[in-house]
């Protein structure tokens, strides 16, 4: 592919020809990851395949194109961890309705959580338990987020198990989404698995 924007278009060309509708049926997250590309010594964003070094500003350029031209329901970790006010500009300039994600910015603790709060750096915080490494931290920084309007989203990280405990942690504590990948792979199918069974056990 030449370009991240040729990707969306053969997505959303792919959800097309399955019978659903863009932005309706289905939604498009980007995790950017950005400190994987974020050259710190140039203090640029470097994009491939299009072969660009991107400032900030630049880089929300393209994110809100991308916006404008394809069904984008969120965007986790646009900007590197430590470029807080990068984040607050960019919040600022989106709908609401747009989540911002906090991965590598919040790292599932509640003092990062605290001062993004206080930046009104993002809306949403992904949440990973063997991140921070306690349930209690885990229900800690859910519930500060939860009280301060933001949504929550329970995932695993790389090097996943097939342990299932995600999925009842997801509904116990009543997030809004989990995140466990696409439908393959034997530690991601355990998880769909579990929530038909907790469905199944609820009855509504």
């Amino acid at each position: 592919l030449k370009s991240h924007a040729e990707a969306f278009e053969l997505i959303v060309e792919a959800i097309r020809e399955s019978g659903y509708e863009p932005g309706k049926d289905v939604s498009l997250d980007i995790d950017a990851a950005a400190n994987s590309f974020y050259d710190r010594e140039s203090d640029r964003y470097i994009l491939q395949p299009e072969n660009t070094k991107l400032s900030q500003d630049a880089l929300s350029t393209v994110y809100k194109e991308w916006l404008e031209r394809f069904p984008l329901f969120s965007i986790e970790d646009p900007f590197h961890e430590e470029d807080w006010g990068g984040w607050r500009e960019f919040k600022k300039s989106l709908p609401t309705s747009t989540l911002i994600i906090g991965d590598d910015l919040l790292v599932t603790s509640v003092k990062r959580l605290e001062k993004a709060i206080q930046e009104d750096s993002c809306n949403a915080v992904l949440v990973k338990l063997n991140q921070i490494g306690t349930l209690s931290e885990t229900l800690d920084c859910i519930a500060l987020a939860k009280n301060h309007g933001m949504k929550t989203i329970i995932s695993h990280r790389s090097g996943e198990t097939v342990d299932d405990f995600i999925a009842d942690l997801a509904v116990g504590a009543k997030t809004d989404f989990i995140k466990t990948g696409s439908l393959s792979r034997g530690e991601r199918i355990t998880k769909y698995n579990r929530l038909l069974a907790i469905y199944s056990e609820r009855g509504d």
